[in-house]
Formats: structure tokens, sequence, C-alpha cells
């Protein structure tokens, strides 16, 4: 790794956690430099401003997302279950979605590589209810969406799971979750 990669890669780990913390608004350069060790003028030549940071920073978490979660349309009870489990060690990415989503806007639009992923993901679930092996009560992207909600609500950063105990046991919660997707999913003979 060269120098200036290792000096990316710093500012890219200082970034993430300034910005899961305090999002665009609230971070600072001065702290992320310190963090990084490195000049602050080096995010400015790496990345141009703080926003084109976040971005860099948001996009780096969600290719590492889609590179190590595997999706497959006809076992989407499994990818939720995964999925949670990602977000579970990870909890800072769910933090910078909520960010990118109060401060950026609409991420799909944004983020190129997660909307060609949904819009792969709903067409796979759509070609899955036509074959019969998906449910087809719901259209495909409702039920994308709720695989993603129910494998996101035990995010650090949803206040409905808030409590003032350490939580439920993850396997416990992992397969409620492959249980309330399977419900979607596996249609109403076989739900139960």
């Amino acid at each position: 790794m060269t120098r200036a990669d290792a000096t990316r890669a710093r500012l890219l780990e200082a970034a993430t956690e300034e910005f899961s913390r305090y999002g665009i608004a609230g971070a600072r350069v001065d702290r992320i430099a310190a963090a990084a060790q490195a000049n602050k003028n080096l995010i400015y030549v790496h990345y141009t401003n703080k926003e084109t940071l976040f971005r860099a920073v948001f996009e780096a978490h969600v290719v590492r997302l889609l590179g190590e979660v595997p999706f497959s349309a006809t076992d989407l009870p499994a990818y939720a279950g995964q999925l949670y489990e990602f977000f579970l060690d990870n909890p800072r990415l769910l933090r910078l979605a909520g960010w990118f989503r109060l401060e950026q806007g609409d991420y799909d639009e944004a983020v190129a590589a997660i909307a060609r992923s949904n819009a792969d993901k709903v067409a796979a679930i759509a070609r899955a209810q036509a074959d019969g092996r998906v449910d087809g009560r719901y259209p495909a992207d409702v039920v994308l969406t709720l695989v993603l909600a129910t494998a996101a609500a035990w995010g650090s950063g949803n206040p409905a799971t808030v409590s003032t105990y350490d939580g439920p046991d993850p396997k416990i919660v992992r397969l409620a979750i492959e249980a309330a997707v399977r419900g979607v999913v596996a249609g109403k003979d076989s739900a139960a």
C-alpha cells in the first residue's frame, strides 16, 4: 500500500467514525484529520470537500455490504438474517444511511450501486414470483422493502429498539427476522 493509499484509508476510517456520530453538518474536518493523523488539507486534495468525503465513506460501506451479503431471491429469509448480522457487526452503516437520508435525500438516486442493486433484487424477486418460487401476494418492490426494513429494525439508529437492557439474544432476533420474512414470501399455506 502506498503512502497516499494509507492516508486515504486512515481518512476514510476516521471519517466513518465522525460522520456516523455527527452526520455531515455536525462533522468537523479538523477532528477527522486529527483522528487520521493527517494534514487537514489532504482531505481536500483527496476528496474535494466534506460532502464528497461523506459520499466516499457511505459508498465504501455500501459496496462492502453488497459484496459480503449474498442475495438470493429464492431464500429471502436467509438473506434477511445475514443482512441483520451484517448490520449488527457494522452498526455505523445504518447510522450513515440515516444521516444520508436526513442530509442528502434519497440515496437510491444518489448512490448508483444502491440503485442498481435494488433494481436487480426487485427483478430477481419478480422472476421468482413468476416462477412460483416466491409468493406473489405482494409486489416485488414491497417484498424487498419489507425484507430490508425487517433486517434493519434492530439497528442502533432505530428508536423503536432502544431499551434499558442489552436487548434480546441476536440468535433469537435472527430467527424472528427469518420467520417474519418467511411469512411474507412463503405463501399463506406454508407460512405457519
